[in-house]
């Protein structure tokens, strides 16, 4: 058994990391006596107090962290809380000893990405399509637990938005929590304009296609989050602008008004015209042929989508910029092995 201090590598009196050799140590079967009281500081601030736990108590199960939620166990400022509270700067968060069963943790090999831009407020990068943006459903580790690695001094490092695994292209992070409230903010009010370049699987007609078909997430029976078109589903809209048409294909920019998972794909998909290698709503049989070579064209491995441009106003200065990521290589590859366009 371990120790909250041990794993979360986190807590200390005003909420900074112990070095391993000061760290209070814990039989295998002792829990710690005496509970740890921590300072919230202003990067802390502004999160709701499960959030701010779960981040801390890496390796707890979710369902204990609600439970000493619950029971009282966790208090701020001396009082009960529930969990919606969220935490101000100066709070004084009292944490339980908790302890789990021993587990090994993964080693995150550091990493850093080809950055786009980057200040003292924001990181925005060019993913790589393969690699997920966080660990979990069967993956250790991803983008952030890398660049976490990489970056041991960061104060503060977080995720702003997310993107499919099998997708490339623009990913913001937030390196204070003031900038990543304030982008939550921008994308939840529609402030933010964000597009994809993709390539569409059949014979596209209009120069220009609002899509509005409502989405219900839904989980297979091993597990894996699926989504399908539905009329309890939520709102969503996405238009499409032909770029260039080839025979049998159609590269598109995908322009999202609401932001849902697996939007691009399941509008498309669900319009008749499926990714070009898209492993869950696609065509399975082309994307298996796509994947070698032939007379009239080159290989595709990978699903085309492209996260290629996002505008959004820098949360500090208040300027507007919009940001770029040249197409994938192996995705411009793929496009020039298809000749001219029809178009």
């Amino acid at each position: 058994m371990k120790d909250l201090e041990r794993f979360s590598g986190k807590i200390g009196n005003k909420g900074t990391k112990i070095p391993p050799e000061k760290a209070p140590q814990a039989s295998p079967t002792q829990v710690l006596p005496q509970a740890q009281f921590l300072t919230i500081t202003e990067e802390e601030a502004g999160q709701r107090i499960d959030n701010y736990l779960l981040r801390i108590c890496k390796g707890v199960p979710k369902s204990h962290v609600y439970r000493i939620l619950r029971s009282g166990e966790v208090r701020v400022n001396k009082g009960r809380i529930d969990q919606l509270y969220r935490l101000v700067e100066g709070d004084i968060v009292r944490v339980p000893p908790i302890r789990l069963a021993e587990k090994a943790e993964a080693v995150v090999p550091a990493c850093e990405f080809d950055i786009i831009f980057e200040d003292s407020h924001l990181l925005v990068i060019d993913k790589p399509a393969g690699v997920a943006v966080h660990g979990g459903s069967g993956v250790s580790f991803g983008v952030i637990e890398q660049l976490r690695a990489s970056r041991p001094d960061a104060k503060f490092l977080e995720l702003v938005h997310r993107l499919d695994r099998d997708t490339s292209g623009l990913l913001l992070l937030a390196k204070k929590r003031s900038a990543l409230t304030n982008l939550h903010e921008q994308m939840r009010d529609g402030h933010t304009d964000k597009r994809y370049l993709t390539l569409a699987v059949g014979d596209w007609k209009n120069a220009r296609q609002h899509v509005k078909l409502p989405l219900r997430k839904y989980s297979t029976p091993d597990g894996e989050r699926r989504v399908s078109v539905s009329e309890d589903g939520l709102p969503s809209h996405t238009v499409f602008t032909l770029l260039k048409k080839f025979a049998g294909f159609a590269l598109l920019e995908a322009e999202l008004k609401t932001g849902r998972t697996h939007q691009i794909r399941v509008h498309l998909a669900s319009s008749g015209f499926p990714i070009a290698g898209d492993d869950k709503y696609g065509d399975f049989a082309l994307n298996k042929a796509l994947q070698k070579a032939d007379a009239t064209r080159g290989a595709l491995k990978r699903m085309f989508l492209h996260a290629h441009q996002i505008t959004f106003t820098h949360p500090e200065t208040g300027k507007v910029m919009t940001l770029n990521a040249p197409l994938a290589a192996e995705c411009e590859r793929f496009l020039v092995s298809l000749g001219k366009p029809l178009n």
